[in-house]
């Protein structure tokens, strides 16, 4: 029986545990703190659980008066704009953790039920393959006791962890990275979120609707960078128009506590105060002591390890998936390349990995979901492409629920029409960017998306009339 190893437990090596044991192989995971990994206990199940509520928080306060919902309180008339409900932190935090256990242990249960073993320990390789072609892994339990496992394939995918920055390193209590945020009793009266990123956004956008005072810093001209500008530049809006200070064009130099406060010092000399800090400056791919130069697996600058579109690294029999690769840094792409590696060392059917085809949601207060081509690659000439966006003020069905901050954008090649990305930027974009997916991943037409039947009223219609828009302009003669 082929013997497979996966160091790592998150997306990218319980994904690829089902599948090799599905496939007849003998599997092992080794895993130090729970299957799931951080994307479970740490990162993507715990924000989103945190964002939840936060969600509700937001659109309670933005929208409840113009629905004609009445809260009846002790609110004395003149503060009647004050917020009527609040958070308790400590029991949002407390469900967080419960939720993400949870889930490791649901995962855990769907693996071993699968066939494959789940060893605790941290794993290493034991240097370079075998003259039989195996290789070893170096299993190092908590007690500091040794085993060695033989595998004829290996699969990292060990995942990250915050970037720190020396002048500004986090204490657990005020200056936080986001793995520490989960331990708050009491809600932040003044969190400057230095970072923003992806998940600065996304902390930034929770805690100011959960009540905090937020300070977001971005080094950059405008927050999301990396994101499509208009969808950027929707997000930013709202966040300032909710009360939130994005100071931008700024880098933070240092943070630290001065009593129960902490100064963030820019590099222009400006010094920024609040009661927290959280610190979310990027992610170190988790690839130190593993052995892994000295055992032929080459990495990047970046300490990231290379793979091809098959998932293999430059060692034979040895794979990687998942953060620790740095391509995409999400849970999808990670079960993906993981599933993918295993396919190809087992013999199965396999395609290699498209990240043209792969969606992505940033979960604020717009969410920001994206698939496909860029405006960037419009913009850049990477590829030719038609655009249309159509803001969400128009579609009847966000005017009953108070949406008013959105839109739907496409991109289609130019004479056949055919899909080739897409932006939502609204809420519950994240589910509404599905069938956007699966045009883009089925070469199917702006005509096919137009004639496709919609409910009345509905969110996804404005995917369909922006489909029309660009059917009636390829039949007009400007495609």
């Amino acid at each position: 029986m082929t013997r497979i190893v996966i160091i790592g437990g998150g997306p990218g090596g319980y994904e690829a545990a089902l599948v090799g044991a599905q496939l007849g192989a003998e599997v092992t995971v080794v895993d130090c703190d729970g299957l799931g990994g951080a994307s479970v206990l740490t990162d993507c199940v715990p924000s989103k659980t945190l964002i939840a509520t936060a969600e509700v928080m937001t659109t309670f306060d933005s929208s409840y008066e113009e629905l004609g919902i009445v809260v009846a309180d002790d609110t004395p008339h003149i503060e009647h704009a004050a917020r009527v409900v609040g958070v308790d932190l400590g029991k949002v935090n407390r469900r967080v953790k419960r939720l993400a256990l949870a889930q490791s242990h649901d995962i855990t249960a769907s693996v071993t039920r699968a066939g494959a073993r789940v060893v605790r320990g941290r794993g290493k390789l034991g240097g370079p393959q075998g003259i039989d072609g195996t290789r070893d892994v170096i299993v190092t339990a908590a007690d500091g006791t040794e085993t060695i496992l033989t595998a004829d394939a290996v699969l990292i995918a060990t995942g990250g962890h915050p970037r720190e920055i020396p002048d500004a390193m986090p204490d657990g209590e005020r200056i936080l990275n986001w793995t520490q945020v989960y331990d708050l009793d009491e809600l932040p009266e003044e969190l400057i979120v230095v970072g923003s990123g992806v998940t600065g956004a996304e902390f930034a956008g929770a805690y100011q609707a959960l009540g905090s005072r937020v300070t977001l810093i971005s080094s950059r001209d405008r927050v999301l960078p990396g994101e499509d500008p208009d969808a950027a530049a929707v997000l930013e809006d709202v966040f300032r128009r909710r009360g939130m200070n994005v100071v931008g064009r700024s880098r933070a130099e240092s943070a630290k506590r001065v009593g129960d406060r902490v100064e963030v010092t820019l590099s222009d000399g400006r010094v920024i105060t609040g009661t927290h800090c959280l610190m979310a400056v990027g992610a170190i791919p988790n690839t130190k002591d593993m052995n892994l130069e000295e055992s032929g697996v080459r990495l990047k600058e970046s300490g990231h390890i290379w793979t091809d579109k098959v998932s293999r690294t430059s060692a034979p029999g040895v794979y990687a998936a998942g953060d620790v690769t740095g391509i995409f840094a999400l849970a999808s792409v990670a079960a993906m390349q993981g599933r993918i590696a295993m396919y190809h060392f087992l013999g199965d059917a396999v395609a290699p990995l498209n990240l043209k085809t792969v969606s992505s949601n940033v979960f604020t207060d717009p969410e920001i979901a994206t698939v496909g081509y860029t405006q960037a690659d419009v913009d850049s000439g990477k590829i030719d492409a038609r655009v249309v966006k159509l803001p969400l003020l128009r579609n009847a069905r966000a005017k009953m629920q108070g949406i008013r901050d959105g839109f739907v954008k496409l991109f289609c090649r130019p004479g056949t029409g055919i899909v080739v990305g897409g932006v939502v930027v609204s809420p519950r974009a994240s589910e509404l960017i599905h069938p956007i997916s699966i045009a883009v991943d089925n070469n199917l037409t702006v005509e096919q998306i137009a004639n496709a039947f919609t409910v009345y009223p509905s969110l996804s219609g404005s995917i369909a009339e922006v489909a029309r828009q660009l059917h009636t302009r390829k039949a007009a003669g400007e495609a």
